[in-house]
């Protein structure tokens, strides 16, 4: 998953840089040749995108190196943490649920894949099995106890 997700994001970084260091430059330059700077919407939205892509590449960079210091062996193997399937059972009743923390910025999600940084996500992350996660939502307060999980490492 972390791989996948690295992947991902490398993919989105050289891309971004393509278009920084030859396709802007080149919109840039072709605004300039219409001249007059001042009303020239080409022009100030190549230097507006310009912006957005640095903005874009530096996060894309952070986030890489944060995910490369992402060590596996910290993720605990009897508790849920990040890659965790967790299958919870709300103490009011109702059909198990089953959700699979990702990272926030995942390759894709599915039903069921939540966000660690989610409500739920920091309401269950750190539970064993048997304990319950107190999800306190705007309307109401949710109890759901683990009943079974598969961390990253069963997977």
């Amino acid at each position: 998953m972390i791989e996948e997700l690295k992947r991902k994001l490398a993919k989105e970084a050289e891309q971004l840089q393509h278009e920084l260091n030859v396709t802007l430059p080149n919109e840039i330059r072709t605004a300039v040749e219409h001249g007059d700077l001042k009303e020239n919407s080409e022009y100030k939205a190549a230097l507006e995108r310009q912006s957005f892509v640095q903005a874009r590449l530096g996060h894309l960079h952070a986030r890489l190196s944060k995910l490369s210091s992402v060590d596996p062996a910290q993720i605990p193997e009897d508790r849920v943490g990040l890659g965790s399937i967790v299958v919870v059972q709300d103490e009011k009743g109702g059909p198990p649920e089953t959700y699979s923390l990702m990272f926030g910025d995942a390759v894709e999600f599915q039903e069921g894949h939540v966000s660690m940084g989610s409500a739920i996500g920091r309401a269950l992350l750190g539970k064993a099995v048997g304990e319950v996660a107190i999800l306190k939502l705007p309307a109401t307060t949710r109890r759901l106890k683990v009943v079974e999980l598969t961390t990253i490492h069963q997977q």
